[in-house]
């Protein structure tokens, strides 16, 4: 299997969906197709690229065919996010220290008094 860009393969939004179901659990593509009120052939279309792309599998139980979604290319994704989310954790805990530093500096002032 060629790698291929795992964020071109979740940019469809049809694809997202169908790993948004998958994410449930196991299902047949009828499974998928009614959960998501799309037409069986864009359904297969679909699983047969993200099947390519390494996101799901499929295994045969009798004549059905069950996919399921594939963990390694969810953890390439959290990889790359990762390096992101230290960086966004990293602001939002500078923004809570000065929200606090104000919420402490509005206690602490003398209160005004009028004349």
């Amino acid at each position: 299997m060629a790698h291929v860009d795992p964020f071109q393969i979740i940019a469809d939004p049809t694809r997202r969906r169908i790993v948004e179901v998958l994410r449930d659990g196991e299902r047949p593509v009828n499974g998928v197709v009614e959960r998501l009120n799309i037409h069986q052939s864009g359904v297969s279309r679909h699983l047969g690229i993200l099947l390519d792309a390494g996101f799901v599998r499929v295994r045969a139980e009798g004549q059905r065919r069950l996919y399921s979604l594939r963990p390694e290319p969810f953890r390439e994704l959290e990889v790359w996010l990762g390096s992101y989310r230290r960086l966004w954790e990293g602001r939002l805990d500078r923004l809570e220290r000065a929200v606090e530093e104000k919420k402490k500096s509005r206690k602490t002032k003398p209160k005004e008094r009028k004349s």
